[in-house]
């Protein structure tokens, strides 16, 4: 039986988990700081993700450089619960850009996190609308003990779960995120992320123990 821990260790340790996100950001073009709408914030106090996206508005590109790394995994764990994992890295690119041209619709600058996993979830659909392809265990991979095969395995076991509870398990197994940070991150409370992870193994052991050579 996968304990959390160790389920993370086969994602990660055989290099099929957490992929290594390009850190060149996307170029764009900084916009105008004439031309950046105010965004208002809930908040009284206003967090650094706020002040980050701001920033990006008034055309800083060395904030928009911060603002991917905080967010990128957030993306990319969004799509790799959805997508096959050759298909991932190339829409995070996609949707950076995507989000930086469209950054000036945002209405709250503390909502930056939810709003670009919602582009990241849209992004998904598309691409299942266009290709029609699901991913499947196959007999295939069944009869790969490789432990690299193991990890894709339990991959898309875990894109079979409940869009909640898988999406929370990649952002926690495969990207590496802490609790508070998937909180943080995706706009969810930390009780609603502590049940999905709770929920969500408790799937991915039921499923795990009638995969053969997986224990």
């Amino acid at each position: 039986m996968y304990e959390l821990e160790a389920t993370a260790n086969m994602l990660v340790m055989t290099g099929q988990g957490k992929a290594s996100i390009d850190r060149r950001h996307p170029e764009v073009a900084p916009a105008s700081a004439a031309a950046a709408p105010a965004i208002t914030s809930s908040d009284p106090a206003e967090s650094p993700e706020s002040m980050i996206v701001r920033a990006v508005l008034a055309g800083d590109r060395d904030m928009f450089g911060r603002l991917y790394e905080l967010y990128a995994p957030l993306v990319h764990g969004v799509l790799l619960a959805r997508m096959p994992r050759s298909e991932v890295e190339d829409v995070v690119q996609d949707i950076f850009l995507h989000a930086l041209r469209k950054l000036h619709t945002l209405r709250d600058a503390n909502a930056f996190g939810p709003w670009i996993a919602m582009i990241a979830r849209n992004r998904a659909m598309d691409f299942h609308r266009r290709s029609r392809e699901t991913v499947e265990v196959t007999d295939d991979l069944k009869s790969n003990d490789s432990s690299g095969a193991k990890a894709e395995e339990i991959l898309a076991i875990i894109r079979t779960l409940p869009d909640a509870y898988r999406e929370t398990l990649v952002l926690r197994l495969v990207e590496g995120m802490t609790g508070p940070e998937i909180a943080g991150r995706t706009g969810l409370t930390p009780a609603s992320v502590r049940v999905n992870l709770h929920r969500g193994m408790k799937l991915l052991r039921t499923k795990l123990g009638f995969k053969e050579g997986l224990s």
